[in-house]
């Protein structure tokens, strides 16, 4: 061989070698890049991806722009690599009060850049290989990919649908965890259960009697909770979160999740946080100095304003906390007449942004087709934001593979928005029954 062949040989050889990690295979696909694709180039009405069209309070705002404009310029640099002092002493005050217990904010609390790398610090600081995570479904979607990444090995458990009394909407509470199925799942490889309540995308408040079974599985096997609470504050009629770490032997266990975007209406800020044990927390904040390191700080110090308020203002009708759920269970029972009108059946939920719709008195419009693999909730959405012009999310795609095809008869719909917004849905869904 020349010299150029022999190059050109070694060139090919380090070409076939896989450019990615292994841990990213089977992982790349994303229901968010497609989907916000078609509702950027078909929707007249987004009610898919989960984020407010309303302004958030003004005090916050006002927060914000003091914290940019004002004389301090040591918010326009770092700050605390775990989170700025004045939020983490705040959210340290007010969670220990909703936890009874008193918390340090340097070693109980930790901000993080959304409650999406809380959650991505959890997997890579606990779960390794050999390691098994219980998750139940339905499911936001970055739970199974996280745990894949870390190497772990997801172990799914579905909630049970209850047929609802005769007459009456489905609720969110229909759907109920079996205790036997759950503790069916757990064994000696359990790592961890992510916990999720408020429910994406059901809308679910779990139950006392489900998480205390939660919480005895995991003291009986020595297994950690991950738990996303990041709608903690989206309640209705008059239901109550119930944090699971304050239940017996759950806070030395327990990594408790929260956002800003969803607490204040400000998703974009990408301001979460992670609470817990110094023991479990010490290696969330060795993750978090080894990837993204810190947290854009004007925000912090906006965020820490607003939770100072609240905490003054805790339990009284001028709180937002108490604010926002009753302008949102309107919101909510406004697009659940949208969609009973027309035939769809909701599922009314207890809590989130969010309700779930079964569409199958639609399967005229868009008939069944046993010849493609993709579930029928999702051709049905992609028809629907096409010809419709409303955008919304597939059910199924918050279930794993094996059991996408089960659930496949459900849209999600977010209906944090605009009362302009929910009217503007109404008129496309009253336009198509006009028309079918």
């Amino acid at each position: 061989l020349c010299r150029s062949d022999s190059f050109s040989l070694s060139r090919q050889a380090k070409m076939s070698k896989p450019v990615q990690a292994q841990r990213l295979e089977g992982i790349d696909k994303n229901i968010w890049v497609e989907f916000v694709n078609l509702a950027a180039t078909y929707s007249k009405v987004n009610l898919g991806q989960g984020f407010p069209d309303f302004p958030p309070p003004d005090f916050l705002k006002e927060a914000f722009v003091r914290a940019v404009s004002g004389q301090s310029q040591a918010l326009h640099q770092y700050t605390r690599a775990f989170g700025h002092p004045p939020l983490v002493k705040v959210l340290a005050q007010f969670f220990g009060k909703l936890l009874g217990r008193d918390l340090d904010p340097m070693t109980n609390v930790m901000v993080t850049v959304g409650a999406y790398q809380a959650l991505f610090c959890c997997f890579q600081a606990f779960v390794e290989e050999g390691d098994e995570v219980i998750i139940i479904e339905p499911f936001f979607d970055c739970y199974e990919p996280m745990v894949r990444m870390a190497g772990g090995t997801p172990v799914f458990v579905p909630l049970r649908l209850r047929a609802p009394e005769a007459g009456r909407l489905m609720s969110s509470a229909d759907w109920e965890l079996d205790p036997a199925e759950l503790a069916s799942k757990f064994g000696e490889r359990t790592k961890a259960i992510v916990l999720n309540s408020p429910n994406n995308p059901l809308g679910k408040v779990f139950e006392r009697r489900e998480l205390e079974a939660v919480a005895r599985l995991c003291v009986q096997h020595g297994a950690l909770c991950f738990s996303d609470e990041v709608y903690e504050w989206l309640v209705y009629d008059g239901r109550q979160h119930l944090r699971v770490a304050s239940l017996p032997g759950m806070w030395e266990r327990t990594v408790t999740i929260g956002s800003s975007g969803k607490t204040f209406s400000v998703t974009g800020w990408k301001v979460g946080w992670a609470v817990g044990p110094d023991r479990l927390l010490q290696h969330l904040r060795t993750v978090h100095q080894n990837s993204v390191y810190h947290c854009a700080t004007a925000a912090q110090e906006a965020v820490a304003q607003g939770f100072q308020r609240e905490l003054e203002l805790y339990g009284k009708p001028e709180s937002y906390f108490m604010q926002l759920p009753r302008e949102l269970q309107q919101k909510r029972d406004s697009l659940v007449q949208s969609l009973a009108a027309v035939g769809m059946k909701p599922v009314v939920p207890e809590g989130t942004y969010f309700l779930v719709a079964d569409i199958s008195e639609f399967k005229s419009d868009v008939p069944e087709d046993t010849s493609s693999n993709e579930p029928y909730d999702s051709r049905f959405a992609k028809w629907m934001v096409k010809k419709k012009g409303l955008a919304t999310i597939p059910l199924s795609a918050f279930f794993c593979d094996a059991h996408k095809s089960s659930y496949s008869h459900f849209l999600r719909f977010c209906f944090a928005k605009e009362e302009a917004t929910l009217k503007a849905a109404n008129d496309i869904l009253q336009a198509w029954k006009r028309e079918k």
